[in-house]
């Protein structure tokens, strides 16, 4: 079939059934939107740090020139605190339960922002934050994993995490807009105000995704989805019923399994290499401009930066759809590895003018492709894996990833190394480099492991009648075979 063929296949949806195409209708109608809606206030709550400093905090409450950055630690350590937990409770909890409820809560604690009287108390209130943020990014990957199939799972992460990065985008226009027009109002700061609008515009989200969102496949009773359709969702992404987790058997399978290590690695590698962008350091170029601070106005340092999150979008939708029609999301790892590398590069040549660094962050801002295309990866090998074991492991996955967080932006994005951060330029050479290396790694094994399952499948077995026939092995022994074969391998 001709990558014509395959793309036009895949648009119009001809490898499904009618009934299946109207399941995926509602899925994407009544899943995706939540989902992406939850995502986007996500990242609007994030970001409304960076545009809260350029916009007047860093003068109202007098920030050092390190504040930012430990501030952003102190959100990263709240991340991390809940992250596999979060995800886990997915596992036990109804999702319609457990996720309006954690956005409730974060969007009320975004609003007491616009209370803080010092970086302390903002501290305090980003770690709250960052705890009950966690849910969203991994428990979403493993709900649309629970729902979507291999051919599907791409295009819908990639639409994913392309509405956290809008988040972001809306987040610069809102607090340019608000600085423009209700600054001082009702005796509050432009930056104060975002943080109230940013936390009631939050609430309606949870309480949709209360009364509409559908949980698993297994455990929905929404009223939207008719028993053919809830069967026809079970059996095209089965649900093994939840096991015990806290068990020495259960961690002892989770952490020698080798998706474990090869996806937690990867994306640890990718998030320091997402630094260029979420670290908001285009910002602070702005902020700490070699010509002066006074070079760009309060507008333009909200308005400008929004070009990253912009081609992050169209790289992130770009990559999803491509990967989901021809597969081989390993792609990506090369194409983020070269990007990281040579947009560093151009931004430590001394000559390199304030339009080439400009253009070197809005190039780095397509690396953020690889949230959706890793996630559906993971997603994609562990299919043959209990709900627990998947949880556990695109949680650990983020987990990894955010633990770099916590510390990298102290040492190599320190907002005091503005506006060139040469250390971390360098940083990002080394980090590219390695990118690419184990992306290799992890698809050789990846490519052995696939091996080794077709050889098990098509091994001839001999009857008790003396006759050669094909092994017929059931689903749950395949997938007892597949987990020894991954442990094995690792």
């Amino acid at each position: 079939m001709s990558a014509w063929t395959k793309t036009v296949a895949y648009f119009r949806g001809a490898d499904s059934s009618p009934a299946e195409r109207k399941l995926v209708l509602k899925l994407d109608f009544f899943i995706l939107t939540f989902c992406c809606m939850a995502y986007f206030m996500n990242y609007l709550d994030r970001q409304s740090l960076s545009q809260a400093y350029v916009s007047g905090m860093k003068e109202d409450l007098n920030m050092g020139a390190s504040t930012l950055t430990y501030i952003n630690t102190v959100y990263a350590c709240g991340y991390l605190v809940g992250i596999v937990p979060n995800n886990l409770m997915l596992t036990y909890f109804k999702p319609r339960n457990f996720f309006p409820l954690m956005i409730t809560i974060w969007g009320l604690v975004t609003m007491t922002t616009a209370a803080a009287k010092n970086s302390e108390s903002i501290m305090g209130i980003r770690f709250i934050q960052g705890y009950f943020e966690s849910c969203t990014f991994a428990g979403t990957h493993y709900l649309l994993g629970s729902w979507y199939t291999e051919k599907e799972l791409g295009k819908r992460s990639g639409l994913f995490t392309a509405s956290g990065l809008a988040g972001g985008i809306f987040g610069g226009l809102l607090q340019a807009a608000i600085y423009s027009s209700i600054n001082g109002k009702g005796g509050l700061t432009g930056w104060r105000w975002l943080y109230i609008v940013d936390g009631l515009i939050t609430l309606p989200i949870a309480a949709y995704g209360y009364f509409l969102f559908p949980d698993t496949p297994r455990l929905t009773t929404a009223f939207y989805f008719s028993a053919e359709e809830k069967a026809l969702a079970i059996a095209r992404v089965p649900e093994s019923p939840p096991k015990a987790i806290l068990t020495k058997a259960f961690f002892k399978k989770v952490v020698t399994s080798w998706p474990f290590w090869a996806f937690a690695v990867l994306w640890t590698i990718t998030n320091c290499s997402e630094q260029q962008s979420t670290s908001s350091l285009l910002q602070l170029y702005m902020k700490s401009a070699p010509s002066g601070p006074n070079t760009y106005t309060v507008v333009e340092k909200n308005y400008w930066p929004t070009g990253v999150q912009a081609v992050g979008i169209v790289s992130t939708l770009i990559w999803a759809t491509v990967t989901d029609i021809f597969g081989m999301r390993w792609m990506a790892g090369y194409y983020i590895s070269f990007t990281a590398v040579v947009s560093a590069i151009i931004i430590l040549i001394p000559s390199t003018t304030p339009t080439g660094i400009f253009g070197a962050y809005y190039w780095a801002g397509s690396i953020y492709a690889c949230q959706a295309t890793f996630f559906a990866w993971a997603n994609d090998e562990m299919r043959h894996e209990d709900d627990a074991t998947r949880s556990v492991t695109i949680a650990f996955m983020n987990f990894a990833g955010n633990t770099f967080n916590a510390f990298w932006p102290l040492i190599f994005y320190n907002s005091s190394q503005a506006p060139y951060f040469t250390r971390g330029m360098y940083c990002m050479i080394v980090i590219g480099t390695l990118l690419a290396i184990w992306t290799t790694v992890i698809l050789i094994t990846f490519r052995r492991i696939h091996r080794k399952l077709a050889l098990i499948e098509a091994e001839p077995a001999t009857s008790v009648d003396g006759s050669i026939g094909m092994v017929e092995e059931s689903p749950d022994d395949k997938m007892v075979q597949d987990r020894k074969l991954y442990s094995e391998t690792a």
